[in-house]
């Protein structure tokens, strides 16, 4: 059977195989007396350069066609869907940019037969159609963004944990009464490194990103490492929404007058905000997270690149665990900070390098009050840490979750999962969670979070309106 279907498949391709040696068996004598005939300088009524113009217009609007919505190409378990809302805001946005280049490609088309487009030169008629196709580019880069975030929700297991890290961003991204957050959609890629391209930002084309779009290391699933990540690259959306780099760097560059270290600061400021909301949500999980991923060779540690936004690593630590002192107040940040000066000591350095840290982490302090008590306008007058820090993410309270969880799951469950990763990572923090029940625990979540969101959202759309329980009355 296998050789016959195989033989079947081969008798077909013939039929439009045009690189065959027997090509005359196949197609007729008068068609390759066509096809050999050089090309004139007219094609039917259409000047030549217009006619290939038509049609490569016309191979566009084919290959469109092909660009579908991907509620019709993506195959997965309805627990690893993405929100109905990020879903919606895809595709609405998808759909527009086909329409829009639709009617451009048919609007070009129609220009080049017209008295106008035959009278035009081929250098103008040319000029007009590479526009059409670099717009036809952008949607596919477009499609192909969004295609990676949906396709690794049909692999087993990830799918569904991608679907949870969904609802743990979203989580960590609410901040109510002060912004209207966008939907988040997550994916995995190779690297220790995590990104976010934020909603509301450019995208290939110039029109506005529907989602914010976070990726997240393969590498760290699944264990408390990857809130780390996740809620720093969610820490950007929010500075974003609360234009906090903006509100800032004023007061950062004035400073930067008086001092080296603000100038120091005022460049690294949009990573630092982002790492400052990674701390207030997830605790010592976020900074045992950042020391895993900047725990580098000795000289990159130590390295500071001018160009880089992102805090020498160094320094970066030292900052995360003044950030979590300064939230929520405890000795196991210092305890913290000593351990990654004994992982990377400064004796060694050159004596200026070794001077320019110095100076740097005695300027911490201050510059972590300004950031904690910073009062953006959106704010409303209240301070960055009375908005962002809860009490129970306090080491204190999340150890005492974790014991109260251990002889209830049920509590566990039923919790923020920003909360949960906090309590997890202090646990392992305080070395009374291993990292292999970690590591079970948090796959339990993720799907257990995604399953939840399931059948929320199937249960809300199940529920009769108003309208429909009074139409049965």
């Amino acid at each position: 059977m296998a050789e016959e279907a195989v033989a079947g498949f081969a008798a077909d391709a013939r039929s439009f195989s045009l690189g065959c040696n027997d090509v005359s068996a196949v197609l007729p004598k008068r068609t390759l007396q066509l096809a050999a005939r050089p090309l004139s300088n007219t094609v039917g009524n259409l000047p030549l350069p217009i006619w290939l113009l038509d049609q490569e217009a016309r191979a566009l609007l084919a290959r469109l066609a092909r660009v579908k919505p991907f509620a019709l190409l993506e195959p997965m378990l309805p627990a690893a869907a993405i929100s109905p809302a990020a879903q919606t805001a895809i595709e609405n946005f998808l759909a527009a940019g086909r329409r829009e280049l639709r009617a451009s490609i048919g609007g070009f088309i129609r220009w080049l037969r017209s008295p106008a487009g035959l009278e035009a030169t081929p250098e103008e008629a040319q000029r007009n159609f590479t526009l059409i196709r670099l717009r036809f580019n952008d949607l596919l880069s477009q499609f192909d963004l969004f295609a990676d975030v949906l396709t690794q929700r049909s692999e087993h297991e990830t799918g569904v944990w991608l679907s949870g890290l969904d609802v743990v961003a979203t989580d960590a991204l609410k901040l109510p009464g002060y912004y209207q957050p966008p939907p988040v959609v997550c994916y995995l890629d190779r690297g220790p490194g995590a990104a976010i391209r934020r909603a509301r930002t450019r995208l290939p084309g110039g029109k506005e990103n529907p989602v914010a779009v976070v990726r997240v290391p393969r590498e760290r699933m699944v264990g408390s490492g990857i809130a780390s990540s996740l809620v720093h690259e969610v820490g950007h959306q929010a500075a974003a929404l609360l234009g906090l780099v903006q509100s800032l760097r004023p007061t950062l560059q004035g400073l930067a007058r008086s001092g080296i270290a603000w100038s120091f600061w005022d460049r690294w400021i949009s990573e630092i905000v982002a790492d400052f909301w990674s701390v207030a949500r997830v605790g010592i999980a976020s900074t045992l997270g950042l020391m895993a991923v900047v725990s580098l060779p000795r000289a990159f540690v130590f390295r500071i690149n001018e160009d880089d936004p992102h805090p020498t690593p160094w320094l970066r630590v030292k900052l995360s665990c003044a950030i979590g002192k300064a939230l929520y107040p405890h000795d196991q940040w210092d305890r913290l900070a000593r351990l990654w000066e004994a992982f990377y000591p400064t004796t060694g350095l050159e004596p200026a390098i070794r001077t320019l840290f110095a100076t740097l982490e005695a300027g911490i302090p201050s510059f972590v009050t300004l950031l904690t008590h910073h009062r953006p306008k959106l704010l409303r007058g209240a301070a960055l840490y009375e908005v962002v820090a809860t009490e129970d993410r306090h080491p204190a309270r999340l150890s005492a979750y974790f014991s109260a969880w251990k002889n209830s799951p049920r509590l566990m469950r039923s919790a923020p999962p920003s909360l949960s990763f906090a309590v997890l990572g202090q646990a392992r923090a305080e070395g009374r969670l291993s990292p292999e029940l970690e590591s079970r625990m948090l796959a339990y979540l993720l799907t257990y979070w995604a399953l939840r969101s399931t059948l929320d959202t199937s249960a809300g759309a199940a529920r009769p309106t108003a309208c429909q329980c009074a139409c049965r009355q």
